[in-house]
């Protein structure tokens, strides 16, 4: 059975605790369902987004975003949409949505198993590989090169060994002595392990991060599902490939490499996403400041958001600021927005003429 070896250091230790320390306070945030539908909705663009721009993808985190919130299906509903771009990078955007969809009705569902693995390959290359090579591991042998100068720089196992090689990674992940490591360094280990295989012809990579993100929602480490460990991995693309490479080159065994290098980067990539989300939430502490004061929360539209937000950021608004912030609507309508953060007690007024200004009420 293959066993992970790795060495919890020191930068791992500090990684857990930042995470464990963001889970907290995102998860006992009292935000208003707006802004939590609002978090989750970026996350999915990102995941979307990032995660496939990793593997060469050309369109911009704009259009992915009218790919995820318009739910275009199918390349001729993104043209029509106004996103003009190559079939194959639609449909990479489309597809990656539909595998975090679907990672969302699995949950809870039960082990491990090699059918929800290929399931997810699956969607990962709807359309995009054959038919007969979606959702299954490979029979051929493959190499990593290097785009540049063409020399291979990682030598995949055979297609033989493919099978072997997920099941008993497979049997680490369901057995109960694995279920005592912490899921982030289970996620961990299973986003490298996915990746070292390479189980597949094409889209390993993005099924490794999918499963990843399933082992962490499936154990307690959705965190409300805010989080988007892609963008972290496309910024840092040297940090995220140099030491999947490092742990793979260190010899052609997988069992006897060690992953400390690689759970080092996945989770200082957990840590400093969650870590952003948490800065985030407590700038908008409003929403418990009104909690506490009146007993209950209160519903913000997306426009008093943003006047919320500017708060937050500038510490007071005019109509000047305003106008500028919310210029679709008229000047009336910005009055009415800052009445009722006023009236809910979100907000005071300064002043009685044109030139009043707005602050957050402490």
């Amino acid at each position: 059975m293959y066993i992970p070896k790795y060495t919890i250091t020191t930068e791992i230790l500090k990684n857990i605790g930042l995470v464990e320390a963001a889970k907290e306070v995102i998860e006992n945030a009292p935000l208003v369902p707006a802004w939590e539908a609002k978090f989750q909705d970026e996350a999915v663009v990102k995941a979307a987004h990032y995660g496939t721009t990793l593997e060469g993808n050309d369109l911009t985190l704009s259009e992915a975003k009218i790919i995820v919130e318009k739910e275009v299906t199918t390349v001729g509903q993104a043209e029509k949409e106004g996103v003009v771009a190559r079939d194959w990078d639609v449909q990479e955007v489309i597809n990656y949505r539909n595998v975090l969809k679907f990672i969302d009705t699995v949950v809870g569902e039960g082990p491990y198993t090699m059918d929800l693995l290929l399931e997810m390959h699956r969607l990962v290359v709807d359309k995009i590989v054959p038919r007969e090579q979606a959702g299954q591991l490979r029979e051929t042998q493959v190499v990593l090169k290097n785009s540049v100068t063409g020399e291979i720089g990682f030598r995949p196992p055979t297609a033989l060994e493919v099978p072997f090689l997920v099941d008993d990674f497979l049997v680490w992940l369901n057995g109960e002595k694995a279920k005592m490591e912490h899921p982030v360094l289970r996620a961990g280990v299973t986003h490298y392990v996915l990746a070292a295989v390479h189980p597949f012809v094409e889209g390993n990579g993005r099924t490794a991060r999918a499963f990843a993100t399933l082992v962490l929602f499936e154990e307690g480490y959705n965190i409300k599902k805010f989080f988007a460990l892609e963008e972290y991995f496309d910024k840092h693309a040297d940090e995220y490939f140099g030491s999947l490479m490092e742990v793979s080159n260190q010899t052609p065994v997988l069992v006897d490499r060690d992953l400390t290098p690689w759970l080092e980067t996945f989770t200082r990539a957990l840590a400093v996403e969650l870590t952003r989300i948490k800065e985030l939430i407590r700038e908008l502490s409003v929403d418990i400041k009104i909690k506490k004061r009146m007993g209950k929360q209160v519903a913000l539209s997306e426009r008093q958001m943003k006047i919320v937000e500017y708060l937050n950021a500038n510490g007071e608004i005019g109509m000047n600021e305003a106008r500028g912030l919310l210029s679709m609507v008229s000047e009336d309508t910005i009055l009415r927005e800052m009445r009722y953060l006023m009236e809910k007690g979100v907000a005071v007024k300064r002043g009685s003429t044109k030139a009043a200004r707005y602050v957050l009420k402490k």
